[in-house]
């Protein structure tokens, strides 16, 4: 076993998730082949699920490498991504990719999503039936890519994934787990919060440092 293997059990254990990496070295992965992922990323540019296949100008699928330990989650694309069919490309998400590179990572640590695939009108929060609608297409993202660790991006991001109506002020800072698949879970503030609460980036800071290191 490696000594980054190590370190990352100790971690867990101190967390009490150590039995999820137990788990994961029990089952060897097959890996996901590109082939998954394009079907996967075609069928979801041909959704109409739900009503925003009317107004959207593009499904906003993810990007990142497909192998990476750490999976972002955000909430719905913006009017930026919604253009160019990426997450994560106006304001926030060149913020975004600063703390990344602040804190040592970088884009083939890290693959990102949203919990929905098409952008609400004006950017409003998204609805339940839109997010029952959108919820296999992104449990299908983690089980293709079986990430180390997912960090939920905001309150709405997290409230989705943990099924809970915490403020985000509590549930920073601890770990918690993803549905069944049982990976470790961490919360911190969206980019576009912290855009506009700018005081609130050294605790945000605090959180990627933490992801930082146990990824390391």
């Amino acid at each position: 076993m490696s000594e980054s293997v190590v370190q990352q059990r100790h971690y867990l254990k101190a967390m009490g998730i150590d039995l999820w990496l137990e788990r994961r070295e029990a089952q060897p992965s097959t890996g996901s082949s590109p082939k998954d992922w394009q079907n996967l990323e075609q069928t979801v540019s041909a959704c109409q699920r739900c009503e925003l296949h009317l107004c959207r100008k593009q499904t906003v699928f993810g990007r990142g490498t497909q192998q990476a330990r750490l999976m972002l989650i955000g909430e719905a694309p913006g009017a930026e991504e919604d253009r160019q069919g990426l997450p994560f490309v106006g304001r926030a998400g060149q913020l975004l990719d600063k703390i990344i590179m602040g804190v040592g990572l970088s884009m083939e640590d890290i693959y990102i999503a949203n919990i929905l695939k098409c952008r609400p009108p004006n950017n409003r929060d998204p609805n339940a039936a839109e997010v029952a609608q959108c919820k296999d297409y992104l449990q299908q993202q983690v089980d293709l890519l079986q990430p180390q660790l997912i960090l939920a991006l905001g309150r709405i991001a997290a409230h989705n994934l943990l099924n809970v109506t915490t403020s985000l002020s509590r549930l920073r800072g601890s770990a918690y787990v993803f549905g069944q698949t049982k990976i470790p879970l961490w919360v911190s503030y969206h980019p576009a919060y912290l855009l506009r609460n700018p005081a609130d980036k050294a605790r945000a800071y605090e959180d990627w440092l933490k992801i930082a290191q146990l990824l390391k």
